[in-house]
């Protein structure tokens, strides 16, 4: 087949978005700026024979004799692209376990710059092929490849002329994005966490390493959510992209880190502290500290399309001017890869690109019409490459337990106004993972904060100097509450950090500027001495339930007033159940009285914003508050439940279900509510309907119901007169009796959600039973038995329970260190 040469007016229809224009509309805006590059070459034809009329354009041809000289093949895959987000290319959905994160059609090509020939290495109209990387000898391909016929990706390796196809890893979990190590092994992204995204339906991949012929499987991240994309440095470090959120907003925070390949030393590489932007796909300019990356806008369009951007690292992590895009304005590609730091190759759609430093751009590759459903990815050269540093291992696989070293708590941004010796322990929390999800929200495990529970693992002191020096878990993703004397949060870490098995890592001070050299400070107290073995809190819960942890405190000394008939301060604590929570809980958050992360772009807040020391809620039961004071156990309690992120169940099986909407009818309330509460005429605040019962908004209808006493529900007693045993709160009392049939017709809607709840449960009640999909991953997993019976009793905190610890670092006595390969 025959492709004619075509030339396209440069920059026609080019777009102009902002950097946080959602993806689809960059999508679109992609698709209107597909006919706009400017074509000067003969497009490849996909053949097996050379293609008798190609020639390559003036760029490719200044490039081949230039930084490519030597390169004249590249390798590439073909397949379906995705339309979700930029990491649903794999695995399948949680609420939908037949509906595949990915679509049939792979083929693996080689093709020669210089004539045109392409050939066909590996093509299956079923299967999928994806994240080709070239061996250091240039003579055979990893790359990650789902059979036809199968559901899993998994990682295999061929020779560059198509020959030898062999499988090197096996399982029912995908593993994808392979990249060879300089000591035989090799590093890829893998779906065995056995974990689910925490704000989208779909499986996550961290880092794992095996050796070269895929034995030796070994977890190197425990992140909650997405590391993809590992690259090795020249210095032998691997660069990657981590997503991570701990107390801080979902959608902006997926950037470079980097770690050695046996996992130690993780750190960031750039941009941990600029929003907004998913810097993927990132791989070394050769001859410069520099690299090349795709920076997907917001949070990302599907497939990693974005600017091509360099970074230079050398300028410091945390400054934006150390990035520029290559790309020109509103064009967008992805897998960019770099011969120098002005030839690049990069696809976008059905095409291959090269790109010199200007942005310029020619086409040297179009799928061809009889696979125009297939897009072209990860170009890369075919062609031998010199080994990166070896950086000998520091992990001992014998052990279970890792070593921290804090140098200086007082060293370190927004730390002003801590005074030296002020801290005096450290909590430790884990973010342990979710084995189910199923919305891009956080509901109902908060209302507008975590995303995921925290657990206690403990305590250690930090001394008088500001040194710590403690022993704890390996392979967990771990981050830190400064506390003082009271035990009361000073500050807090809104990051993770992981130790392998017998290493030994350290950190400035309390996040400290990436920019500067470590201060020399001799003879640390806590070095004087063995490290801390982590002290467990022994007398309460790790995991807190609200339900089952704080409201009984609160039924003690709060609900005596704060009840929906008393209404004290209009402000009502009792535990009966709403449509998503408690009456209590979204009293207690919706009313600002504690102090959580907050689903925000915030991260590193000032000391004593953010947790106990910020919380309203601790101050009203210390006497101060007409006098009620908990006790000493129950004040600890209380603030334990802050510091791990106030979230309403103490289990993931309350997710997907458990939550019972009200349809009431809306045309009765709009008539006899609507002049305060219209949502067409608003009130003389601005409120729209059912916001502002009881004098101040309420910003989610979800409180107005109360699912438990359907009578009790504040849609209900406020506008009820005090007579027929409301509370009377509403200009001119719409309802002077329980007899008033818009009362009636209110109420019904009520109840027929309460009789939901009472059928269906709610994680907190006797006979609850999690949906479907959550059972049908724990059996997945390993964790429930996979003939349980419809009427098995299923404890949900002693299956998450054994979830989080099904990973576990286990020591391997026999195994001090990683063994890689040939």
């Amino acid at each position: 087949m025959h492709v004619a040469n075509r030339a396209l007016a440069s920059n026609r229809n080019s777009c102009r978005l902002p950097l946080h224009a959602p993806w689809h509309a960059i999508a679109a805006c992609m698709v209107a700026y597909g006919v706009s590059w400017a074509l000067t070459g003969s497009w490849a034809r996909a053949a097996e024979e050379p293609a008798r009329d190609y020639a390559p354009g003036p760029l490719l041809a200044k490039f081949l004799d230039g930084p490519m000289k030597g390169s004249d093949e590249i390798i590439f895959a073909e397949r379906v692209s995705m339309n979700d987000h930029w990491y649903v290319n794999f695995g399948y959905y949680s609420n939908e376990p037949h509906r595949p994160g990915y679509a049939d059609g792979g083929r693996l090509l080689r093709m020669n710059l210089r004539t045109g020939e392409v050939k066909v290495l590996l093509d299956d109209p079923k299967g999928g092929v994806r994240d080709p990387q070239v061996h250091y000898d240039g003579q055979k391909i990893l790359m990650s490849y789902r059979k036809g016929g199968t559901e899993t990706y998994l990682l295999y390796e061929i020779n560059a002329d198509g020959s030898g196809l062999r499988q090197l890893t096996h399982g029912p979990d995908d593993d994808i994005e392979p990249a060879y190590l300089p000591d035989g092994g090799i590093v890829f992204s893998s779906a065995r966490c056995r974990r689910f995204v925490n704000c989208w339906y779909s499986r996550v991949t961290t880092l794992y390493r095996c050796d070269g012929d895929g034995s030796n499987i070994r977890m190197l991240s425990s992140n909650n959510d997405h590391d993809n994309t590992p690259w090795v440095l020249p210095d032998g470090r691997v660069l990657y992209m981590r997503w991570e959120y701990v107390d801080r907003s979902q959608v902006h925070y997926h950037h470079l880190w980097t770690m050695n390949p046996d996992g130690t030393a993780q750190m960031v590489y750039f941009g941990n502290e600029i929003g907004g932007i998913v810097m993927i796909d990132a791989k070394p300019i050769p001859g410069t500290n520099k690299v090349v990356a795709s920076f997907s806008p917001g949070h990302g369009i599907p497939e990693h399309m974005g600017p091509v951007a360099v970074v230079d690292p050398r300028k410091g992590p945390d400054v934006p001017g150390a990035a520029r895009n290559v790309s020109k304005k509103g064009q967008l590609f992805r897998d960019p890869w770099a011969y120098s730091e002005e030839c690049f190759l990069v696809a976008a759609k059905n095409k291959i690109f090269v790109m010199d430093g200007q942005g310029n751009t020619e086409v040297v590759y179009q799928t061809p019409d009889s696979h125009k459903h297939l897009e072209c990815h990860e170009p890369r050269p075919l062609a031998p490459r010199p080994r990166e540093a070896v950086i000998p291992s520091r992990v001992d696989l014998s052990k279970p337990t890792g070593r921290l070293v804090l140098q200086d708590m007082y060293a370190g941004r927004k730390t002003d106004g801590i005074r030296p010796g002020e801290v005096k322990k450290l909590l430790i929390l884990q973010q342990v993972p979710k084995q189910v999800n199923f919305s891009g929200g956080m509901e109902p495990l908060t209302i507008g904060g975590s995303f995921t529970l925290a657990q206690i693992v403990g305590t250690v002191p930090v001394e008088a100097d500001g040194s710590a020096y403690m022993e704890v878990p390996a392979l967990k993703s771990l981050f830190f509450v400064a506390l003082d004397e009271n035990d009361m949060a000073v500050k807090r870490m809104q990051s993770f950090c992981i130790v392998q098995p017998g290493e030994t890592i350290s950190c400035v001070g309390c996040h400290e500027h990436r920019g500067q050299a470590p201060h020399f400070k001799p003879d640390l107290a806590a070095l004087r001495r063995p490290p801390s073995v982590v002290e467990p809190i022994a007398d309460v819960p790790d995991v807190f339930d609200f339900p089952r942890d704080i409201q009984p405190i609160l039924d003690r000394h709060c609900v005596s007033c704060h009840n929906p008939d008393r209404f004290d301060g209009h402000v009502d604590l009792c535990g009966d159940k709403t449509p998503y929570y408690t009456i209590s809980y979204e009293t207690i958050v919706r009313r600002q009285l504690v102090a959580d992360g907050r689903n925000l772009p915030l991260g590193n807040r000032p000391p004593r914003s953010i947790g106990s020391s910020a919380s309203k809620l601790l101050k009203m039961v210390d006497g101060s508050h007409y006098g009620v004071q908990v006790s000493p156990h129950e004040f600890k309690m209380l603030r334990l439940w802050i510091e791990t992120s106030a979230t309403y169940p103490g289990t993931y099986a309350a997710l997907g279900c458990g939550m019972y909407h009200v349809r009431p009818p809306l045309q009765v309330m709009l008539d006899r509510c609507g002049d305060c509460h219209s949502t067409d005429a608003k009130n003389k605040k601005g409120d729209p309907l059912m916001l502002a019962f009881g004098g101040r908004p309420i910003n989610h209808p979800s409180m107005l119901y109360n699912l438990s006493r359907p009578e009790k529900s504040m849609v209900l007693m406020f506008p009820l007169s005090k007579e027929a045993g409301g509370l009377g709160l509403c200009r001119d009392t719409p309802f002077k009796n329980t007899d008033d049939p818009a009362y009636q017709q209110i109420l019904a809607a009520v109840r027929r959600a309460s009789a939901d709840l009472q059928t269906h449960k709610r994680f907190d009640m006797p006979g609850f039973r999690p949906n479907e999909h959550y059972i049908r991953e724990m059996q997945r997993f390993g964790i429930l038995p996979r003939d349980l019976k419809p009427t098995d009793a299923i404890d949900v905190y002693a299956t998450d329970r054994a979830y989080w610890h099904s990973f576990d670092y286990r020591p391997q006595p026999d195994r001090p260190g990683d063994i890689g390969g040939p």
